[in-house]
């Protein structure tokens, strides 16, 4: 959750004029010099009202996308939001410095207002000061003589009296409210410079968020280029495997006549395994962890530390000894009882077609790993239910 500045009016709301600031205005009579002012914040007022709002409703999304967020799609979509929601509390940041810098703009014409009317006041204060240090000792004297016959001379005096005190009085108004004003403004100049640092840190956040966002594309792009690549690779082994399967059952109805011998079925789960080695990838279908992708896989790998020999597991005869495309060099032996033993990714070849192998015989010389099949009448079979 992003940190939400708060002016100090009330949570949730930026402050318009200070109440201090609008009555000294109505007070002094400088009502006018702010009606510019206070339309234009009424105008940021419903502007970030309507942010804050939209706020509030991404924030919302952004918890719902967060709970389904399963994948790199969802994770994408939810920085999307994550994305719009920033680019709104920017916005709620960049209107918040619009109101303060209004509010700041409000008090300083306030005070230099209020500054040209208590000069206007010390003006007036200052020649009534002079003149009545001007009558001087014999002052009252000279008032006396001034005065025409019946005027009231004492009444006057205290009107004289009492506007040089009003005016006094007024003064020690406008500095008290001067010096209000001033602190008032120096307490909107920290708040701006506040709210210009919220600004810049969610611009920072914003672009960091930008930078999440393409990097996720990317990864997003290069997920779909792998899937695409794996979903090429399982076609290919299915073109593969289908060869394969043509293969054998072309071997098979050449090979019409039954073998002599006892069936392999006989021997079923204590035949001799061609090499010795780890078992690196089973039998059956195969699942891509990342993608779901199914390839087949229709023997097993048997990893060998560097090239081994690899035997017959049964007596049988050679129908094929090739290389075989997808495969490498490749043998596949007939066995009585119509099951067939396959040797794939040879380094090289000890046997021909036709060649009649004893158990035990090499079929040739291994890479670093070994793929085995046995199929009856053509139908994959898992390997280690026939090895021992």
């Amino acid at each position: 959750m992003a940190r939400r500045f708060s002016l100090p009016a009330s949570a949730g709301r930026v402050r318009f004029f200070p109440v201090p600031v609008l009555a000294l205005a109505a007070l002094l009579g400088l009502s006018g010099h702010l009606t510019a002012p206070l339309a234009a914040q009424s105008d940021r007022r419903a502007d970030l009202a309507a942010i804050r709002s939209e706020i509030s409703r991404l924030e919302n999304r952004l918890g719902q996308a967060r709970q389904r967020e399963s994948g790199l799609q969802d994770r994408l979509q939810t920085v999307e939001v994550e994305l719009e929601l920033q680019r709104q509390r920017l916005a709620e940041a960049e209107a918040a410095r619009e109101v303060a810098t209004a509010d700041l703009e409000a008090t300083e014409i306030a005070v230099a207002a209020l500054e040209a009317t208590l000069e206007q006041a010390r003006s007036v204060l200052r020649e009534r000061l002079v003149g009545l240090y001007r009558l001087g000792a014999q002052g009252y004297l000279r008032l006396f003589l001034s005065v025409e016959p019946g005027g009231d001379l004492l009444g006057a005096i205290r009107t004289l009296r009492f506007l040089v005190r009003r005016d006094a009085d007024a003064i020690a108004r406008y500095v008290e409210s001067r010096d209000a004003l001033e602190q008032e403004r120096r307490v909107l100049v920290a708040q701006r410079e506040e709210v210009n640092r919220w600004a810049e840190e969610e611009r920072a956040r914003q672009d960091r968020l930008v930078t999440v966002r393409r990097r996720q594309q990317s990864l997003l792009e290069e997920a779909s280029e792998e899937r695409r690549e794996l979903a090429r690779q399982a076609r290919e082994l299915e073109t593969k495997e289908r060869r394969l399967t043509d293969l054998i059952r072309a071997l098979a109805e050449a090979a019409d006549t039954a073998l002599d011998g006892r069936p392999i079925q006989q021997f079923e789960g204590v035949l001799d395994w061609p090499l010795e080695g780890e078992v690196t990838a089973g039998f059956g279908p195969r699942l891509d962890p990342r993608y779901g992708t199914k390839v087949p896989h229709n023997g097993i790998e048997i990893a060998v530390p560097g090239s081994h020999p690899a035997a017959a597991v049964y007596p049988g005869k050679v129908l094929f000894a090739a290389p075989l495309e997808g495969y490498g060099p490749t043998v596949v032996m007939l066995h009585p009882g119509r099951v067939f033993t396959l040797y794939a990714g040879l380094a090289s070849l000890r046997v021909s077609s036709e060649d009649v192998l004893s158990l035990g015989d090499v079929v040739g010389t291994s890479t670093d790993r070994l793929y085995f099949e046995i199929r009856v009448e053509n139908r994959p079979q898992d390997p280690l239910q026939w090895l021992r």
